[in-house]
């Protein structure tokens, strides 16, 4: 992802386009919503502990707003960039140099979303 658009205003266009999913294909996107929240709850694994995963799941399938909307909630639930950075660490141990590049984009959007203060 290039330094334009911000990761607010890539997360927001993806929203509009799930609302026009959740209109035309509405089982299929109640069954999405319903899985992550099932999966995202807090359990053995807190619920920060679960984003941080998937932060570093959108890092290593290269998907920009996936960083995008998981630094957010990141951002909302607390976490710290030191974390977030920890996280990405994996991500590109796992992932190598095409990890490495989407890891500085994620540490970018929690930045982002930390100072707009957008964590809610």
């Amino acid at each position: 992802m290039n330094s334009s658009p911000s990761f607010e205003t890539l997360t927001q266009g993806v929203s509009v386009h799930l609302a026009w999913l959740r209109k035309d294909t509405p089982a299929v996107m109640k069954g999405f919503a319903e899985l992550s929240r099932a999966s995202m709850q807090s359990g053995a694994l807190s619920e920060k502990h679960k984003e941080l995963i998937a932060l570093a799941l959108g890092v290593s399938a290269h998907c920009d707003a996936c960083i995008g909307f998981h630094a957010k909630a990141l951002v909302r639930l607390g976490a710290t960039r030191s974390e977030v950075e920890e996280a990405l660490g994996v991500a590109v141990y796992m992932g190598g140099g095409p990890s490495l590049m989407y890891a500085a984009n994620a540490v970018g959007a929690f930045v982002e979303f930390s100072q707009a203060g957008a964590g809610g």
